[in-house]
């Protein structure tokens, strides 16, 4: 149990460095973004915060796939985001490595946790 509470954890720390990296990135779009590809990225972002904390929190293994699952989604929305932030050059090769590279993470982590669930 504690093993699993650690990886808990370890998911929770790696989404809060990458919305703090996120909220460092998308202060340098240009203005005329603020409220459309900025807002979508911090909409993405703090949905899938919600719904991993609600996937933390919860007991019930249907209900914990479910709020993983959405997770699993809104880090697929976020990665077009970012792959129209770098198409669009309002962002670097290197911030989209970095940014690509933490929720592909991410992702890795939660495809664990959303199959040891289903293993339940």
């Amino acid at each position: 149990m504690e093993k699993k509470a650690n990886n808990n954890l370890l998911i929770y720390q790696k989404y809060m460095n990458l919305i703090y990296y996120t909220n460092d990135i998308v202060r340098k779009y240009p203005k005329s973004e603020r409220f459309t590809l900025v807002e979508e990225i911090k909409h993405s972002m703090y949905a899938g915060l919600r719904m991993l904390m609600y996937a933390i929190k919860t007991y019930n293994i249907p209900e914990k796939l479910r709020f993983l699952k959405e997770l699993d989604v809104n880090l697929s929305l976020l990665k077009v985001h970012i792959r129209l932030s770098y198409k669009y050059k309002y962002i670097s090769n290197k911030n989209y490595a970095t940014w690509s590279s933490t929720i592909t993470d991410i992702c890795n982590m939660l495809g664990g946790w959303i199959n040891s669930c289903q293993k339940k």
